[in-house]
């Protein structure tokens, strides 16, 4: 029986992907360092391995309202660098935290009012004076909290997103969206609130945000409804009237009792260009342009074959399961978890897809992975597909993530990190 504390719980590369953060369901934070490539073998690549892990959050109790705050981390957003050390943001359900990741390899020795282990001289020894010098060590990373915002959020966040102006970033809960400046921990600006004046009249919560990549006064945030608004924040200072709102319409001859659940946003993602938005419901992958409001320029079916067992998928409660999406460096490709342990990629050029597996059997060194397919109930079955009803509902990939330039993913599949690398999309290229 595996440990719940380490299910994977997000997934994040930092700017130039070097290092590779995930959290889990303990409140750890697990940074991975990707190796240099050896003189003796240059065309390997650097593999990655532990660089530091530490506790993000511990468990808390709410007395006022009798609530259990879980550790689980929520999100990471690495902060890009700007000096030797790197920086970056986690959350659980109610608290953000800032830490910072440093090195050290010297330390001071040869101190005047000092002893080697610290305590102070008596000062009539004192005869001479001697200048301290940095003798090497073995090195240490160090990690540090430096900034704690807690108390802003009633509901549970499920986003943070850090602008592109590097001072500000925003965190999300099901109701409001609220701007922190990263040096003020005791306020921040509510910039988004959907919270109706009366609780009974809500219809709708908000699933995920995110800043643009390069302009710092817009945001996108996706709903429970299946809707996208693109806020800007020149506007006004609370951005409650959208500049832009994406939606596609139902068709009502394909209306049934999950079609508002299944159509819930659970991931939106801008593109690396700013140019587009992907978005991930329940059974698809969208892309927007942001240029055309009234429907998604691409879609693509995750897991198609799922439609006729929505039902049972609603009884074991799955059909609520939160799936993101990835883009690759150059948003030619986007990927997305599934069910069994599969991972979804689409060639949006070719418009090929391929299906794969994170497993034991293909996380062996060098191992190439092996394109898979599931067939339909009732559907002719060939060799090695796998029936809809042999599917392992367990095993899901909920959090992935693309290298920011490199054909190097990593994914979570529940307690095990997956991270494959530069051959991997010879399926799609």
């Amino acid at each position: 029986m595996q440990m719940n504390a380490d299910i994977i719980s997000t997934v994040e590369f930092n700017h130039t992907g070097e290092l590779l953060a995930t959290g889990d369901k303990g409140g750890r934070v697990v940074i991975f360092q990707r190796e240099p490539e050896s003189k003796s073998e240059p065309f390997s690549q650097g593999e990655y391995n532990v660089y530091s892990t530490f506790q993000s959050h511990e468990p808390e109790f709410d007395y006022l309202k009798s609530l259990e705050i879980e550790e689980k981390i929520n999100k990471i957003r690495w902060l890009p660098q700007q000096n030797a050390a790197h920086f970056l943001l986690s959350t659980n359900d109610k608290t953000i935290k800032l830490w910072k990741v440093s090195e050290r390899d010297k330390r001071p020795e040869g101190y005047n009012l000092k002893d080697e282990e610290g305590h102070i001289k008596d000062m009539s020894t004192v005869t001479s004076l001697q200048v301290p010098v940095l003798m090497p060590m073995d090195l240490m990373v160090e990690v540090s909290p430096r900034r704690v915002f807690a108390n802003a959020h009633t509901y549970h966040v499920n986003s943070i997103s850090v602008n592109s102006d590097y001072e500000t970033y925003m965190s999300a809960d099901d109701l409001r969206i609220n701007l922190w400046h990263l040096d003020i921990t005791d306020r921040s600006f509510n910039i988004v609130d959907i919270k109706p004046t009366n609780m009974e009249d809500l219809t709708e919560v908000i699933t995920a945000a995110e800043f643009h990549p390069h302009h710092c006064n817009l945001f996108v945030y996706s709903s429970s409804k299946g809707t996208l608004r693109l806020c800007d924040m020149r506007e006004a200072a609370l951005c409650d009237k959208h500049s832009k709102l994406f939606e596609e319409p139902e068709d009502p001859s394909a209306r049934s009792f999950f079609s508002e659940i299944i159509s819930s946003v659970s991931d939106v993602k801008f593109s690396h260009s700013g140019r587009y938005l992907l978005t991930r419901d329940y059974l698809t992958a969208k892309v927007w342009d942001l240029n055309m409001e009234s429907k998604p320029l691409e879609t693509y079916q995750v897991h198609d074959y799922l439609r006729s067992k929505l039902c049972s998928l609603y009884e074991n409660d799955c059909i609520f399961d939160k799936f993101e999406c990835a883009w690759n460096g150059s948003d030619s490709v986007i990927m997305t978890g599934a069910y069994n342990n599969f991972f979804r990629m689409f060639d949006r050029n070719t418009k090929r897809d391929v299906t794969l597996e994170a497993s034991r059997e293909s996380s062996k060194p060098r191992a190439v992975l092996k394109p898979r397919r599931v067939c339909a109930a009732g559907g002719k079955r060939r060799k090695d597909d796998i029936s809809v009803d042999s599917l392992d509902f367990t095993k899901k990939i909920l959090h992935t993530a693309w290298h920011p330039t490199e054909n190097i993913i990593a994914i979570a599949a529940t307690n095990n990190l997956y991270i494959f690398q530069d051959k991997l999309n010879s399926e799609l290229h």
